[in-house]
């Protein structure tokens, strides 16, 4: 396995996965002068067991809420791509179907239409039934990197990729042992996998059919609120025990759920199913500050940096699209797209 993910061949493709919607920007432009010969170096670093991180790059955002990013070297994120090539595969099939979390062929479209299946099944029979909806408390800062390699190697018998997977793992913590960085994109694979355990032990165990997860989020529906009651005393018992990470302490709800119920950026009535209004807003304002930007760029005569804004930009446009499949939104008599009473640009 380990031969698989350091060949020449992976981090090549590696490479080019690194760079999508980034070749224009003028740091990558300086970087494809010479990317072959600092391949072949960092290949001799990897099968010569000499590779280790480059310190992370810092820095605060604020959408969708305010978190520290620690954010990787170029190539070490080559390296994480090489990385998931191989093993990401191993793992997605382990995972449960009702996760849905950076995984191939998933996301919260496919959410969105298995969880409304559900929903409006429940409220076809029901009158009245409830929601019990979690979020672990700051939950990639308190990922245990003992724990997580414990994970990690019944699928992963090679001890040489075993080794590269803990270098990586222990390359950052928020504490000693403990927190895995936002940035990397091996994160979003052991985040997924972190709370695994809990899937197998919900869904397999216990047997509830009606449990989502996406990414620390989870929920679960139920017409029985004394049994969710019990559910959520089992699960946190779990998560505290096993995974030694914890609910937030504002975000373990139980509520009535045939009002509505928020999740994955969607909101789900017994009648319809629209993105949540945060969730427009958020892309309205992001989509007109990268328009101006836009303009900005052409006006100064900076076409390779106007050319990654439009590549984003068009991705944020299929992105909509996909959102606003099967969701409920009407069209203005401008012509306008109307999404949960939110008008949006003329662009879009």
């Amino acid at each position: 396995m380990y031969d698989e993910i350091i060949c020449f061949t992976n981090l090549l493709r590696a490479y080019y996965q690194t760079r999508r919607c980034k070749r224009f920007h003028p740091n990558f432009q300086k970087i494809e002068l010479n990317y072959e010969d600092i391949l072949v170096k960092l290949h001799w670093k990897l099968k010569n067991h000499l590779y280790y991180p480059k310190p992370y790059t810092k820095f605060t955002v604020f959408e969708p809420k305010k978190r520290q990013v620690a954010a990787p070297n170029c190539f070490d994120r080559v390296v994480h791509h090489a990385i998931l090539n191989i093993i990401e595969p191993l793992f997605q099939k382990q995972f449960i179907s009702h996760s849905y979390a950076c995984q191939k062929n998933k996301g919260p479209f496919l959410l969105r239409s298995d969880l409304a299946k559900i929903y409006q099944n429940l409220s076809q029979k029901h009158r009245q039934f409830y929601a019990l909806k979690c979020d672990i408390k700051s939950y990639f800062a308190n990922i245990n990197h003992q724990i997580l390699l414990q994970l990690l190697q019944p699928t992963i018998s090679c001890p040489e990729t075993i080794t590269l997977l803990a270098t990586i793992i222990n390359s950052y913590h928020e504490t000693p042992g403990v927190g895995i960085p936002i940035g990397n994109l091996t994160s979003q694979l052991f985040a997924n996998l972190y709370l695994h355990p809990l899937d197998m032990f919900t869904t397999k165990h216990i047997g509830e059919k009606n449990y989502f997860r996406y990414m620390d989020d989870f929920l679960v529906l139920s017409p029985d609120k004394e049994y969710l009651l019990h559910l959520r005393a089992l699960m946190r018992g779990f998560i505290n025990y096993y995974l030694k990470i914890d609910y937030h302490p504002q975000k373990n709800n139980i509520f009535r759920a045939d009002f509505g119920v928020d999740f994955a950026g969607y909101l789900f009535k017994p009648t319809s199913v629209t993105m949540r209004k945060r969730t427009v807003r958020r892309f309205k304002k992001r989509h007109k500050r990268r328009v101006k930007l836009l303009k900005k760029l052409l006006n100064q005569n900076q076409p390779q940096l106007a050319k990654t804004l439009q590549l984003k930009l068009v991705a944020s446009k299929n992105s909509l699209r996909g959102f606003l499949k099967d969701t409920n939104y009407q069209v203005t008599e401008r012509k306008l797209l109307k999404i949960n009473g939110i008008v949006m640009p003329k662009e879009l």
